[in-house]
């Protein structure tokens, strides 16, 4: 049975939906009780209100089931930010992390799957970014710092427990059940914004949106699968792995794609755009599990817009 921490969230339910179409058995960590929407899996899966910042409840969760494995997609960083007690905040989500491992430790669990994020590598300069690259000391934001902290202490603690513990470098997500919108870069809203019949509202973006602006946008069904493959494959040769679709997605190819399903979509943006195309290499990933991204640009704006035009708000 694999342990899911977050596993009712955005990447967290397609990843569990992963599990179980691999024949595996999941049960869900969720810090509020809830139960799992109807319809959300085609499979029974279990569900534990706990809080992972409480190492007595989480280790509990191992007295009431076998737990083989575990995915960590729980945000094991003080977000949403605040100012409030910030030394205190950080501490909970460094020993989220700790107890996870602790628990998987105490329970004999063989691998780890810790969510990391494109943002370690920093301002991209062009062209794919490796695994084994050098990551920058500085950070622009919260989520990379503490992502930074926590692979150089799955390294640490992998060495020292001999618990396979593997960062998942995960890029720009999008799809069903999106929770941000337009947070970091613009397709969620794009398509949003297609299916509303409105013109997209960017202005939470952190600078203006442009035509040829890019991102290694990932479809969350093949972010998910590929989570699925690196806890399930029975050898792994490396502890760090680039989750991505391994190309540069402009937004003018996501608008493009849209208007395939609505050709009268109000989402035009000015052309332009300085965000060097970087992308995540995903050489690692394809020779270890085998991975192949599923849903290119069309097919997955076809597949959300097929979702949200169902009557899901997100």
């Amino acid at each position: 049975m694999i342990l899911v921490t977050g596993g009712l969230g955005f990447i967290g339910s397609h990843t569990v939906q992963a599990l179980l179409d691999a024949g595996e058995e999941c049960v869900l960590v969720q810090r509020r009780a809830v139960e799992p929407p109807a319809g959300r899996f085609d499979r029974p899966v279990a569900v534990e209100q706990v809080d992972i910042t409480e190492p007595g409840a989480l280790l509990d969760v191992g007295k009431r089931h076998s737990i083989t494995g575990i995915v960590h997609l729980a945000g094991s960083m003080p977000w949403p930010p605040s100012p409030d007690q910030p030394v205190e905040a950080a501490r909970k989500a460094i020993g989220g992390l700790l107890n996870v491992l602790q628990a998987a430790q105490d329970w004999g669990v063989r691998r780890v799957g810790v969510a990391s994020t494109i943002g370690v590598y920093g301002a991209g300069t062009g062209g794919p970014l490796t695994e084994d690259m050098p990551l920058p000391m500085d950070s622009g934001h919260l989520i990379p710092a503490f992502k930074k902290i926590g692979e150089l202490l799955n390294g640490h603690l992998a060495d020292a427990t001999g618990i396979e513990i593997v960062n998942h470098r995960i890029s720009g997500i999008w799809g069903p059940l999106e929770p941000h919108g337009a947070l970091f870069f613009a397709a969620p809203e794009l398509v949003h914004a297609a299916v509303r019949g409105t013109e997209p509202d960017l202005s939470s973006l952190p600078a203006p949106a442009y035509a040829e602006d890019s991102i290694d946008l990932c479809y969350v069904k093949d972010a998910a699968r590929a989570i699925a493959l690196l806890q399930l494959t029975d050898r792994l040769n490396h502890s760090t792995y680039n989750v991505a679709s391994g190309r540069a997605t402009t937004n003018a190819e996501v608008i493009a794609a849209i208007r395939k399903v609505i050709p009268g979509a109000r989402i035009d943006l000015p052309a332009g755009g300085s965000t060097p195309q970087s992308h995540l290499d995903i050489t690692r990933l394809r020779q270890d599990t085998g991975y192949r991204p599923a849903y290119d640009t069309e097919r997955a704006a076809a597949d959300y817009i097929s979702w949200l035009g169902a009557g899901h708000e997100r």
